[in-house]
């Protein structure tokens, strides 16, 4: 059995991208610990969980509880199960702070992502949180990272100075499916148009300079080892469509790469064979050490 960490913000992370892994970790039989910046219970972002706010009407009292976009966009019934369950979970209420996170006390850590400014931006760019994931990779250790989790991790930097992904292939939220969903949102939540944007493009940067895509790749030693589906993946439009997610026993809409100890994955339609992955280099190090 394996103890992973997993650190996220106080608020505004994705439930799918924690709960799935979390819950897949655990069936799977590895330990799961949790850390925030206070060491108190994180909440995700409540729009994920009830949708609400997420349809053009959003801001009309009595038609906001009328869900169309939002029943779409928000997490499906699997991760809202999921995310339920982790409340309940004791090392769930009972969370590290995130200065308390020590290497060596863990066999792993695992990213998820979250793309509301208001609260991400906290955890994406706290120096005590890269310099953490900076030290499992130079420890050798697992790192799993979903979504924005990936820019978290191409913000950790090596002793070289350079980002702990240069050098390595990954994958994370592409460009293409940030702007679609902030196209979105500029129409169906026309009153906080960057919802989707956690960091927006400033004067004078080309269109999506500051997307998650972009900031990562220029963190890589070269920009083809950002990773994307090839169009001549045989499930090509179920895994680029934005409308199919994996499940544990299919993951034909899954798109996560491995390279070596690292794995990643772009977006909440990934999570349980991102977390399938992630529980499988664990084992065979255990396998290896002999415990």
């Amino acid at each position: 059995m394996a103890h992973i960490i997993i650190p996220i913000p106080s608020r505004d992370f994705d439930p799918s991208e924690a709960a799935i892994s979390w819950q897949v970790l655990k069936q799977l039989g590895h330990r799961v610990s949790f850390a925030t910046p206070d060491g108190l219970p994180g909440q995700c972002d409540p729009l994920m969980i009830s949708g609400l706010g997420l349809d053009i009407w959003g801001l009309v009292p009595l038609l906001r509880h009328v869900r169309l976009v939002g029943l779409i966009l928000r997490a499906n019934t699997d991760a809202r199960k999921a995310y339920a369950e982790m409340l309940d979970d004791a090392a769930y209420r009972s969370p590290l702070r995130w200065e308390q996170i020590q290497v060596g006390d863990f066999d792993g850590i695992l990213l998820p992502g979250g793309h509301r400014a208001r609260g991400m931006r906290q955890y994406l760019e706290s120096e005590t949180l890269q310099q953490v994931v900076a030290g499992f990779f130079a420890s050798s250790k697992p790192v799993a990272a979903i979504c924005h989790g990936v820019l978290l991790a191409a913000r950790s930097k090596a002793a070289s100075g350079r980002s702990a992904l240069y050098g390595r292939r990954t994958t994370a939220l592409t460009w293409k499916q940030e702007k679609t969903a902030s196209l979105l949102a500029h129409f169906c939540r026309f009153w906080d148009r960057d919802y989707y944007r956690t960091y927006m493009d400033e004067p004078g940067q080309p269109e999506g300079y500051m997307s998650v895509q972009q900031e990562v790749t220029r963190e890589l030693a070269q920009a083809d080892d950002f990773i994307d589906v090839p169009a001549t993946d045989p499930e090509f439009r179920r895994k680029t469509s934005g409308l199919s997610r994996d499940t544990l026993d299919d993951d034909r809409a899954a798109w996560v790469v491995q390279d070596a100890n690292y794995v990643s994955a772009r977006w909440p339609g990934d999570a349980h064979t991102f977390a399938k992955t992630f529980a499988a280099i664990l084992d065979r190090r255990q396998d290896n050490s002999g415990t």
